[in-house]
């Protein structure tokens, strides 16, 4: 694997704004926001994209995406949008798996 900008989230060399975190998944505010509340929520397991996904990381999906919801309105967020970009064709720049969550209160 190479640099990894999440991993060095993860690992607390690189500081970022932490709204949740579990032996599993993180979740921080998005350096670079492009609505009122950006966050961003990420396994802790590396995984470059949602094209590695395995039949075992179905729980894991599934519990990102509870926690992308459960923050979200923590947040007071009455509506937002769920983005993941998939490979450099998709529009991946950090290649490892993020779902990115926006929404304007």
């Amino acid at each position: 694997m190479s640099h990894c900008l999440f991993c060095d989230i993860i690992s607390k060399k690189i500081p970022a704004k932490v709204i949740y975190e579990d032996n599993e998944i993180i979740a921080f505010n998005d350096i670079n926001p492009k609505a009122e509340v950006h966050f961003m929520v990420i396994p802790k397991l590396h995984m470059d994209s949602m094209l590695q996904l395995e039949d075992s990381h179905i729980n894991l999906i599934g519990k990102m995406m509870f926690l992308a919801n459960k923050i979200a309105k923590e947040q007071k967020l009455e509506g937002y949008k769920l983005q993941v970009n998939t490979g450099k064709k998709g529009g991946q720049e950090v290649f490892h798996l993020h779902i990115h969550v926006f929404g304007n209160l």
